[in-house]
């Protein structure tokens, strides 16, 4: 801090003329513009400023000192006020993940409507199954379906939370029969995600009620899309959250089965590197993608 106020004032100093000018101009006291002045001309080992009673000048190695100084502010002046204008225009690129089926479902079709409201930002979307290391791997943004991580410098948002339902094609139901009873699942032709928490087993709760059952894949898959796409060929029952499969649902293509049992709900959560010095560009999409999923059912 000293160095710059030194360089700031031998500029002034070169411009008006007199010390006591250039002190007032950065609020100091003469003394202290006297000293800073000295101390600069020490480190340098050469005379900036010569003075008499009468006037002051610049030295000819003062002059070269003067353009390289003038400049280095500028420079420096113009870099603080390019930041501080990023700080309040969001802009650039913003590297977004999630699963692929979050991103299909609530991330894609708001790209338009986040793009007329910031249209320079640019979205690099990572649509991947698995959790990107936020920091090395230069993420802004992720969407994730676990409540921790590994990394505690991380900020983890909530956004929402969503039920798990199991769900098979009518064809399905009609060849295989439907299920009563968690337990009977064991006779089912199982989907199953293998990247959830124990995905070789299913707890259920109905009131006081839970069991555990375990639960052998005809097919498994790191991508529920895929897993989607078989239980609409007909080919098991699918645990999925509601947001894969909620057109399905609607719409009759699957069925949802043991209703009356609930799945553990799964969280949805914002992570960012930093609470702190938010880029524009991420906190405007935190705060557009939190407003959008307060609309959700």
């Amino acid at each position: 801090m000293d160095r710059w106020t030194e360089y700031e004032l031998f500029v002034k100093v070169a411009e008006l003329g007199s010390v006591t000018k250039a002190a007032d101009a950065l609020d100091l006291s003469s003394a202290a513009a006297s000293r800073h002045l000295a101390a600069l001309e020490n480190r340098l080992g050469v005379r900036l400023i010569e003075r008499s009673t009468r006037r002051l000048f610049v030295t000819e190695v003062g002059k070269v000192f003067y353009t390289n100084s003038k400049a280095a502010l500028t420079a420096m002046q113009g870099a603080t006020e390019a930041v501080s204008a990023s700080k309040n225009h969001p802009h650039g690129v913003l590297r977004v993940t999630a699963s692929l089926s979050l991103c299909l479902q609530h991330i894609l079709p708001l790209v338009p409507q986040f793009k007329e409201q910031y249209p320079d930002v640019r979205l690099d979307i990572v649509a991947e199954n698995r959790y990107h290391d936020i920091i090395d791997d230069n993420i802004d943004v992720a969407l994730r379906t676990r409540d921790s991580e590994p990394d505690s410098s991380l900020v983890i948002r909530r956004l929402t939370d969503t039920r798990r339902i199991l769900a098979a094609s009518p064809d399905y139901l009609e060849r295989c029969g439907r299920p009563q009873h968690p337990q009977a699942l064991a006779e089912h032709q199982l989907l199953l995600y293998t990247y959830a928490t124990d995905p070789y087993e299913l707890t259920f709760q109905r009131e006081d009620q839970t069991i555990t059952v375990p639960a052998t894949p005809a097919l498994e898959s790191n991508d529920g899309y895929l897993l989607r796409a078989a239980a609409l060929q007909g080919q098991g029952i699918l645990a999925q959250p509601t947001y894969v499969i909620h057109d399905d649902i609607v719409a009759g293509r699957l069925v949802p089965i043991l209703s009356d049992w609930s799945l553990p709900r799964l969280e949805i959560n914002l992570v960012y590197p930093s609470r702190h010095h938010l880029p524009a560009k991420t906190r405007v999409f935190i705060d557009f993608i939190v407003k959008e999923f307060q609309h959700l059912d």
